[in-house]
């Protein structure tokens, strides 16, 4: 029997031009002409078409992330996998760069494509819409960040917890001018973070009398490494300097502790702990404290949904929410320690 990949390769062009052509998708007269006399020739059918994207529409789900280069998203997507595979789904992966623009085109793929279901990490928690997918009935899963206002079932982290558990951490350690580095605002992810931080720091500094917190103390970066060095840097340079950094994700980590060694300072003289794991947070001399994300269980737990939803099961939106597991080690050991500061190697879970 003829298939669309028949058709596409006699014409000389791709499946999905194919599948566009007779789903009444934007594609050239000249093209659209020559596969269908292509189609004609080999007897192949619209009915055809329709089987084929039903068998499509099956066994493919789209995974659009912010940075394929942050091993945060890297374990996420193999999670994603390792679960689709379980039930013979293949995973097409998309990498935004937290750009709205890009994440849109993509958006718009996945639809004209026909795409089983989508899992997405949105670039933005106001300007991500996920309506065109939404608008066709297509499953949707929002992991880590979920946009504001779409009705899609989400697998979240508890960031501001996570926030929270950090900043209250480096003020058990003994460190009192704590900034924090936070990434884009209007990122889900970020925001929540930061609003964690704040706070901890309001509380502290209402119970110590201890006036408001600096504003200049919060910094905004791209999530990237350079972002992170750039933040740090001005950190650095004000007029009194903090004793000790909150960066809220693993990338921006990287930056800090970057401009942290060229000012000839490093940590625990200057308190860094990471939003983020990374594999070599325990070799990094010293270790590296940071606040451990189920990145894994992320992806895998977004798939389960999402396959759900594609098997048809009826149930309302659900939103499952995973915490986050402070991990303690050197980089926070702080100029005055206190007892309840956690002793280093231990992971406390919240």
């Amino acid at each position: 029997m003829t298939t669309i990949n028949d058709v596409a390769r006699a014409a000389g062009v791709s499946p999905a031009t194919v599948s566009r052509v007779f789903n009444g998708g934007r594609v050239t007269a000249e093209r659209a002409e020559r596969v269908r006399k292509t189609a004609a020739e080999l007897g192949f059918s619209p009915n055809r078409v329709a089987r084929s994207l039903r068998m499509q529409r099956a066994s493919v789900i789209g995974l659009i992330i912010p940075d394929i280069e942050n091993p945060f998203f890297t374990s996420l997507a193999r999670g994603v996998e390792d679960a689709a595979q379980q039930t013979n789904l293949s995973v097409v992966l998309c990498n935004t760069d937290e750009d709205v623009d890009k994440e849109r085109r993509y958006l718009e793929i996945a639809a004209a494509e026909q795409m089983a279901g989508v899992i997405v990490a949105a670039a933005s928690r106001n300007r991500t819409d996920l309506s065109v997918l939404e608008g066709r009935g297509m499953p949707v899963v929002a992991v880590d960040r979920r946009p504001r206002g779409a009705s899609v079932d989400a697998v979240m982290v508890d960031n501001q917890h996570g926030g929270e558990e950090a900043t209250a951490h480096l003020l058990r350690s003994g460190y009192r001018r704590i900034a924090c580095i936070a990434g884009p605002e209007g990122a889900s992810t970020s925001d929540d973070r930061l609003a964690g931080y704040r706070a901890v720091m309001r509380d502290h500094l209402r119970e110590t009398d201890g006036g408001t917190l600096p504003p200049e103390y919060v910094r905004h970066a791209d999530f990237r490494v350079e972002g992170g060095r750039s933040a740090m840097r001005d950190l650095l340079a004000l007029p009194a300097p903090p004793d000790a950094v909150f960066v809220a994700n693993n990338l921006m980590t990287v930056g800090a502790l970057q401009a942290l060694r060229e000012a000839g300072t490093e940590p625990p003289r200057t308190g860094v702990l990471s939003f983020g794991d990374v594999p070599w947070a325990s070799l990094v001399r010293p270790p590296l404290s940071t606040v451990q994300l189920p990145s894994y269980d992320l992806g895998w737990t977004a798939a389960g949904l999402l396959q759900e939803r594609i098997a048809g099961t009826e149930r309302p939106l659900q939103t499952v929410v995973l915490r986050t597991a402070l991990q303690v080690r050197e980089s926070t050991s702080g100029p005055g320690a206190q007892g309840g500061a956690a002793r280093d190697g231990e992971c406390y879970r919240y």
